[in-house]
């Protein structure tokens, strides 16, 4: 396992990695509450990967409602704080040091840390235990892709249980930075920051930020802790010159980034330090066109679902997920839309620092319920919270499909729902741009996404091409069979994209694993999928309507053979042939790529 620091925007120098072998059972009866009620440990499991999963060593599939883990390990309590850190656990977690509750945390795909310093035990040797529920028949919780079948179906696929990212344990002073939070300002040539410190009171308090881009020094500032946070905006000297101003900033083509060391200070002592980064970059929606830098960028996406085949929603390691971003750009994309997965933070730390954009998707529940909502709310709250300071995420999209929200034509309060959590969005995060409901039935929406599957090239230039006018695309047209636009919603000049399209299925080595493939359309050779890809990508990149694509998918995922990858990411045509095919460039958009 090669797992690095799971924080990568607030790094520091003391952490143990818990990932490896813990003791495991199931407990399907839920007969156990505490742990010192467990009779026995019947299994090894290696964390971080999920019991259903080949690399966890226990590869079972079944319906199992709770779980159990437990590990020891060697920590001599000191005169400094020691935080226990969850990366993610699905679904509710209870977790105890030494037989004392430390915390307890619902939500599947979001982080988790307590204070575990009063507990520890003097001798060294410490005793971690946690408690899962994890009910798979369960509709009402955010589960994504999580199949609530017995064997996965259709677009579903197996489920995910208990730990799935790293745990690692972390000295901290006594008094401490808990949380930054950046925020470019392109527009000023400046960078905000928040930052809030935790631990013990102190008075005096003061947080030093230095910047640098390269060896470069940008800026090294003081500022005074006022009610435990820091909130300024670091104004960067202008150079006057727009060649020289716009290599900070942050693209695709160009991925920037900004160093930062952070210190805590009391008086002049020195109490904390760490590594962070930023970077210079915007994103908005002008007219009918997404913005990138205030100028025109054409979306060329592929949606990636984040599964592998022996650790499912697990990662393998990290060389996995900067591998991912590095094979999304050598096929030609900009982006990504992370598809109804929270994607682990190294992800992103890659997507940062290589240059691919992300879209970031909430993982649905399917039943429309008051606890399914306040679960969703949450998580949401959560995700954006752990995500809003990397660079890469442009686009936050709450709903697809209307997954969770099936009746949006005719239930008002299911519309509400949608509307609710855009606004809810556009308020803990301004600067991004919002989907309320991805693929059909839009309501409150900064874009308007489209998914239609037709594979057939004269369908897409009949629906979408230039002799259609959009008051005519909405009012009559139904990809999908669903109405784009809901009554009370015209579209109001927003960027329109096709957000799903393509499927192509084609099982180039056949999985011995998988029983049937499932795509939208079947190509049955290696020549035949090279055809359908390239006659599909050229009609939807020249469809001038469109201002961005993401073509379905990155991957094979299990039962869905429809990747541009095998499941274990090879290649079904060369990758410069598929690049070759999404980089084509349509009729010149002054600022467009």
């Amino acid at each position: 396992m090669d797992f690095a620091y799971p924080r990568p925007q607030l790094q520091r120098s003391q952490w143990t990695s818990l990932n490896g072998p813990w003791r495991f059972r199931f407990d399907d009866e839920c007969a156990f509450t505490i742990p010192a009620e467990i009779d026995g440990w019947p299994m090894q499991i290696t964390v971080p990967y999920p019991p259903e999963s080949r690399a966890s060593g226990i590869a079972d599939r079944g319906f199992h409602k709770a779980c159990w883990y437990q590990r020891e390990f060697d920590l001599e309590p000191g005169s400094d704080r020691v935080i226990l850190r969850f990366g993610a656990v699905d679904y509710a977690a209870r977790v105890w040091v030494n037989g004392r509750l430390v915390v307890t945390h619902e939500g599947g795909h979001t982080p988790f840390w307590a204070d575990i310093t009063h507990v520890l035990d003097a001798s060294g040797r410490q005793t971690v235990t946690v408690r899962v529920e994890d009910d798979p028949h369960d509709l009402t919780k955010p589960r994504g892709k999580q199949d609530w079948q017995l064997e996965p179906h259709s677009i579903w696929y197996p489920r995910t249980t208990g730990i799935w990212q790293t745990v690692w344990l972390e000295r901290v002073p006594r008094t401490y930075v808990e949380k930054i939070r950046w925020t470019p300002e392109v527009e000023g040539y400046a960078i905000k920051i928040e930052a809030r410190v935790g631990g013990d009171a102190a008075d005096d308090l003061a947080i030093e930020v230095e910047l640098r881009h390269g060896e470069r020094l940008l800026a090294r500032d003081r500022y005074q802790v006022l009610e435990r946070e820091v909130d300024r905006e670091i104004v960067l000297s202008d150079p006057g010159i727009d060649d020289f101003r716009n290599e900070l900033l942050w693209s695709p083509e160009r991925p920037t980034l900004l160093d930062a060391r952070l210190r805590l200070y009391r008086g002049n002592q020195l109490l904390d330090e760490f590594s962070s980064y930023t970077a210079l970059r915007s994103v908005h929606i002008l007219r009918d066109r997404f913005m990138l830098n205030g100028r025109p960028y054409t979306l060329r996406m592929v949606l990636d679902q984040g599964y592998w085949p022996d650790t499912l929603l697990a990662a393998p390691g990290d060389a996995a997920l900067r591998r991912d971003v590095e094979l999304a750009k050598a096929m030609g994309f900009n982006g990504v839309r992370k598809h109804q997965k929270i994607e682990d933070p190294r992800y992103l730390y890659w997507a940062d620092r290589l240059g691919l954009l992300v879209w970031e998707e909430m993982p649905s529940a399917y039943r429309f319920t008051r606890t399914a909502i306040k679960r969703t709310v949450r998580e949401w709250t959560e995700a954006i919270d752990r995500d809003y300071s990397h660079p890469c995420v442009i686009v936050w999209v709450p709903f697809n499909e209307s997954w969770g929200v099936p009746e949006l034509t005719a239930v008002r309060v299911q519309r509400h729902a949608v509307e609710a959590l855009y606004h809810l969005t556009k308020t803990l995060d301004a600067t991004r741009p919002v989907i309320g409901n991805d693929g059909w039935e839009s309501s409150a929406t900064d874009i308007i996404g489209i998914h239609d599957y037709d594979i057939n090239t004269e369908h897409i230039r009949q629906r979408y091409g230039a002799e259609i006018a959009p008051e005519q695309l909405f009012d009559r047209r139904r990809p999908g069979g669903r109405i784009l636009t809901l009554d009370g919603y015209p579209h109001r000049g927003q960027p329109i994209m096709l957000t799903e399209f393509g499927g192509i299925a084609f099982e180039k080595e056949p999985d011995p694993d998988v029983k049937r493939i499932w795509g939208y359309t079947v190509a049955r050779s290696e020549e035949e999928f090279d055809r359908l890809y390239s006659q599909l990508l050229e009609t939807v990149i020249h469809t001038a309507l469109f201002s961005g694509f993401c073509y379905t998918q990155f991957a094979d995922t299990f039962q869905e053979a429809n990747g541009l990858l095998t499941a274990d990411r090879k290649p079904k045509i060369p990758l410069e042939r598929i690049a070759e095919v999404t980089k084509v460039s349509r009729t010149y958009i002054p600022g467009g790529v």
